[in-house]
């Protein structure tokens, strides 16, 4: 197995929370914290929706949303669904149809708030097509667009007003036996959305959708996601996560992974342990680490590498990972293979050299992995 696992000191107790369905994904009790992501493409363009569907596959995520806001965008849902290689949650806002529609179309999940869809009678509908097609729900509060009795009755956007509009649009699902439903409470304020979650993952045992909405662009974007997303995940809260940031969703489904897989609650892919680089480094440490992040896109296997410039903490650090690289002097540094020094490897054949051992390793791993499957068996 690969070095880089998880030890018992850095475990996180998640909070206990009802399994639901997204498709064939599980959200919630002892499932994987999922990763998703939503289209920006217009839905119409199912080609361009598609591929960037399939694009955000491809980086990891386990679950799509897409908008859908009018009759057409329904229709194309259908084909969108058909083509996608993971659950499609359909977006809605406030047109009751379109729910049904996208039920009918073959979406895994409405993302809907059962307060603003029209009267208990459509409300109904909306649920008894999202039960007749085995389609769960997502209840999204946010703090941008609550109802106005609540802010009417808290003067402003607060947590304790996302708090209670949460558990109307629960206590509306229940009351109509409809059980396959997760939750959200976003806010762009990291505060807000943090004390939103902590008191709403208090008072109901439904699966907990994570997101600072509206975060910005990519840099302060992901600064507050990981802050706020990360806090939460600290505490045990949260059975999936949207980063939601003014970038390709890629890079979306990218920093989600980084923030699960800093606090160990996922692994995929490749995860480089890298010095900031000083005087006293041996290579270009920051031209190499950024070379070789897309050289290793492709390595899905988890497992740890490290890139350190200079033998400070070069040796320390490699011996806690599966690959290492450590600068040292007259143009060469040394390669550490599964946390033991091995040989010297000149800089400048360095970088082809580091790929291949970490696809070997990579394959070791997996053979590993499979081996136990087959003895458990």
């Amino acid at each position: 197995m690969s070095l880089h696992s998880i030890r018992p000191w850095r475990q996180i107790d998640r909070r206990k929370s009802r399994k639901i369905m997204v498709g064939n994904v599980a959200v919630g009790g002892d499932a994987p914290i999922s990763v998703q992501t939503m289209t920006n493409t217009l839905t119409t363009d199912v080609a361009a929706t598609i591929a960037q569907i399939q694009a955000a596959a491809d980086a990891g995520a386990d679950i799509v949303r897409v908008s859908v806001p009018d009759e057409a965008s329904s229709k194309a849902l259908r084909e969108i669904v058909a083509e996608s290689p993971v659950p499609i949650v359909a977006d809605i806002h406030f047109h009751y149809r379109r729910g049904i529609e996208a039920a009918e179309a073959g979406a895994a999940c409405l993302r809907i708030n059962p307060g603003n869809i029209g009267d208990a009678k459509r409300v109904r509908e909306v649920i008894s097509a999202a039960r007749d097609h085995g389609c769960s729900i997502r209840i999204g509060v946010n703090a941008g667009s609550l109802e106005r009795h609540l802010l009417e009755k808290y003067g402003e956007p607060c947590p304790d007003a996302m708090i209670e509009s949460g558990l109307d649009h629960i206590r509306i699902l229940q009351d109509n036996d409809f059980h396959e439903f997760k939750i959200s409470c976003k806010a762009s304020d990291v505060f807000m959305a943090a004390a939103a979650y902590q008191g709403l993952a208090e008072q109901t045992d439904a699966p907990i959708h994570l997101g600072i909405t509206e975060a910005g662009g990519l840099m302060s974007g992901t600064i507050k996601s990981a802050i706020g997303l990360g806090n939460l995940l600290w505490m045990g809260i949260g059975d999936t996560v949207r980063v939601s940031l003014s970038a390709d969703p890629v890079e979306e489904v990218r920093v989600g992974y980084e923030i699960l897989k800093s606090l160990g609650l996922r692994h995929r892919g490749v995860n480089i342990i890298s010095c900031p680089s000083c005087a006293r480094q041996g290579f270009d440490v920051i031209r190499t680490v950024e070379t070789l992040e897309k050289r290793l896109e492709h390595i899905k296997t988890p497992m740890s590498l490290s890139i350190i410039g200079c033998v400070v903490n070069g040796p320390g650090e490699a011996l806690m990972t599966d690959v290492g690289f450590t600068g040292g002097g007259n143009g060469s540094g040394m390669v550490y293979l599964a946390g033991k020094q091995s040989h010297k490897m000149t800089n400048d054949q360095m970088i082809d050299h580091i790929v291949v051992q970490v696809e070997k390793r990579a394959e070791a791993i997996e053979a590993e992995a499979q081996a136990e499957r087959t003895a458990a068996e």
